[in-house]
Formats: structure tokens, C-alpha cells, sequence
């Protein structure tokens, strides 16, 4: 384990961070059926802390995760059981995403043991892969340990929140200092330690494989939306379009984010790799919410909500808005700046407002639905036909 070459041709995703990305699938599906109710209640703030809560803990141990794998995945069987004790990690944060949703509902302590010892083994699985690192890469030796130990520094901190039994605000506070704690390690690490050496295409295209894992929330979403529809009001030209809209719009989400071959832009910008890297998840969380507004709207056509109309479009509307102003900044930040793209975001924002003005004013919520699926489609169409040629030069001079 002496660090991968960051210039090696053809690297590709291997079997096992494939096979690694599946426990990824059961958590994000978890988290969103787990808000869609709680949004579906009306309990706002139980939604929102409980969904940012349990998918920042799966997204976070993803995204160290494929870094490290990047730089220096061996593929031996050390590298494969220390992986399965990381897989086994995810999956007890998802089995502890039901009681922390459930606690907050009753206005208790978070119920946050299962998940935390979920992330405690997970952690404990990437700090042995970081001192293996560290023991046979002298040229990576430094990163490595300021890797490991503020990872093992976050430790004790997550010890103490699942030990501590405190209200959900404290509990807030606590998290973010474990994580400002966790962001030490890649900021100082790939700065004042030297770096570690990560294969830009590589790294693209684990991210885009996670991306389509989230946007796969979408599809589910609009299983679950046709199947109340059709069992409501039965098999009906409203039916297809919006099956037509809810599936375009997840088509749509996945076009948007591939505009930009984005291996070739972080190689050329490898200095722009932290903010790019962790900014993405945001863009995760937000794509993986736009399956959970869809589940809310199949609820609302099941009549088994409790708030209204514009809300309902709202909990798409939100999330989608997020995910298309994040992916546009996005590009906007390893590319020169596009006014394009910023007028993009505006009219995202537009479209999205009016869905769910018409939705709140009294039109169908089929219709206020069409109306918000159209917001990602924008950005394609304007971009295929204004953008394209602008970007291929800017590209081809990087």
C-alpha cells in the first residue's frame, strides 16, 4: 500500500466499491421513507434535522471512503475484510436511522446510539487503512497519520455524544464539532501534509456512481406516486403524465449533472479537489430528498397527509431546487465562471415558486408537479443549445 498512480490510464471503479455502494442504497432508501413520513405529518423540524442528521452520517463515510480507495487501494484481502467492516459500519447507521426520526417526534433526547456505533465501526475500519498506509508508503507517510489521527481525535468526540444523554440542540453542537474535527484531517492533510495521491477521473466517476444512487430515490419515488394515483383514480391520461413528468425529471436530474466531464476539470484542478469534494454533499442529499417529495405526493394521493397542497409540492420543489443550484455551482466552481448558468439558477428558482404558488392557489397538484419537473429540463435544453460550444473551448483550453 504505497499510493496508486494518480495518472494511471484507464482506472476504473473495481467490483468491490460497486458491491460497496449497494449498503448505500438500503440507507438513502431508509432516510427517505423516514422523512417522507415525518414531512407528510407536518413535523417540519423533525424532517429536516432527522434527514440531515442520518445522511450526512452514510454520505460522509462514502465520500472517505472512495478518496482513500483512490490513492491506495490495493484490492488484497486485507483492503476487502477491512471494507466489509466499513459495509457492516453503513449498515447499522441505517438500522439507527428509525429511532433517531422516532425521538425527535417526541420531543426527546436523539436516540442516536445505533447509528453512532454504526459510524464508530465504520471509522474504526478507515483509521486501520490509514495507519497500513502510513506503515508502507514513506512518500505518504505524514498525511496518512494527520489522516488517522484526527479521525481518531473525532472518535473519542463521537464516543461522548453517543454516551451523553442530551437534547437534540446540544446534540447539534456536538455533531458539528465532530465533523469540523473530521474536516481536519482532508484539509490539513492535502495541504500541510503533502497530500495523497488520488486519481482525478477516478474519483469522478465514483462520485457520478453515487449520484445515480440517489437519483435512484427518484425512480422509487415515482413508483410509489403512479401506484397511489392508479390506485385512487385508476389507469387515466393524468396518470401518464405524470409518470411521464415524475420519471423526466429524475432523467433530467442525471442529464444535468453529466454536462460536464468532470475528471478531466479536477485534474486539471486538483487545488479545488476539497470544496468540490465536499460540497457534493449537499448535491447527495439533495438528489436523494427529491425521491422522498415524490413519496410525499403519492401519500397526499393516498389522502394520508396532513398539510397542504403547496406544501406537498414544496417538499419536491426544495430539494429539487438545491440539487440544480448545487450541481450548476458546481461547474461554476471548476470552470470559469458561465453567466449562463447563473441565469439558469434563476429561472429554476422561478419555475419552482410557481409550482408551488399554483399548487397553494387551488390547481391540481398533478399540474404544479409538471410545472417543477420542467426546472432541471430548462437547464438541459438552454444548455444544449447555448452551452455546449462555450464549454468545449473553455475544456480544450484546460
Amino acid at each position: 500500500m504505497t499510493g496508486r498512480d494518480p495518472h494511471q490510464e484507464g482506472r476504473v471503479a473495481t467490483s468491490l466499491e460497486l458491491f460497496y455502494d449497494l449498503v448505500f442504497v438500503v440507507a438513502f432508501s431508509t432516510a427517505g421513507t423516514q422523512v417522507a413520513h415525518q414531512l407528510a405529518e407536518g413535523h417540519y423540524q423533525v424532517a429536516v434535522f432527522g434527514y440531515l442528521l442520518c445522511t450526512f452520517a452514510a454520505i460522509w463515510a462514502w465520500i472517505n471512503f472512495a478518496w482513500f480507495a483512490s490513492a491506495f487501494d490495493t484490492d488484497d484481502w486485507f483492503f476487502r475484510l477491512v471494507t466489509l467492516v466499513q459495509m457492516i459500519g453503513v449498515a447499522i447507521i441505517a438500522l439507527g436511522m428509525p429511532p433517531i426520526f422516532e425521538s425527535l417526534n417526541h420531543h426527546e433526547h436523539v436516540d442516536n446510539r445505533v447509528l453512532v456505533i454504526g459510524y464508530i465501526v465504520m471509522r474504526v475500519g478507515m483509521v486501520a487503512q490509514w495507519l497500513r498506509a502510513a506503515a508502507q508508503s514513506e512518500r505518504y507517510r505524514r498525511a496518512c497519520l494527520i489522516y488517522a489521527g484526527m479521525t481518531l481525535l473525532a472518535q473519542v468526540g463521537w464516543v461522548a455524544v453517543l454516551i451523553a444523554d442530551m437534547r437534540p440542540l446540544y446534540t447539534l453542537f456536538a455533531m458539528i464539532a465532530c465533523v469540523i474535527v473530521e474536516l481536519g484531517g482532508p484539509l490539513i492533510g492535502e495541504t500541510i501534509g503533502g497530500g495523497t495521491p488520488w486519481h482525478a477521473h477516478h474519483i469522478a466517476e465514483r462520485y457520478s456512481l453515487l449520484t445515480i444512487i440517489t437519483l435512484g430515490e427518484g425512480v422509487v419515488g415515482t413508483v410509489a406516486v403512479l401506484g397511489a394515483l392508479i390506485e385512487v383514480e385508476g389507469w387515466s391520461v393524468e396518470t401518464a403524465i405524470l409518470g411521464l413528468a415524475a420519471m423526466g425529471v429524475t432523467f433530467a436530474m442525471w442529464w444535468m449533472y453529466f454536462i460536464v466531464p468532470v475528471g478531466d476539470a479536477l485534474h486539471a484542478h486538483r487545488n479545488k479537489s476539497f470544496w468540490w469534494g465536499y460540497g457534493h454533499i449537499v448535491i447527495f442529499m439533495a438528489a436523494a430528498a427529491v425521491g422522498a417529495g415524490l413519496h410525499v405526493s403519492a401519500l397526499y394521493f393516498e389522502h394520508e397527509v396532513h398539510i397542504g397542497p403547496g406544501a406537498v409540492v414544496g417538499t419536491l420543489a426544495i430539494p429539487l431546487g438545491v440539487y440544480c443550484v448545487g450541481v450548476l455551482a458546481m461547474y461554476n466552481y471548476l470552470l470559469p465562471f458561465d453567466v449562463l448558468s447563473a441565469l439558469l439558477g434563476l429561472g429554476v428558482i422561478a419555475l419552482l415558486a410557481i409550482a408551488v404558488w399554483l399548487a397553494a392557489a387551488g390547481v391540481s397538484v398533478i399540474v404544479a408537479i409538471v410545472v417543477a419537473s420542467c426546472a432541471p429540463v430548462l437547464v438541459v435544453v438552454l444548455d444544449e443549445v447555448f452551452g455546449v460550444p462555450r464549454r468545449a473551448q473553455v475544456l480544450a483550453s484546460i
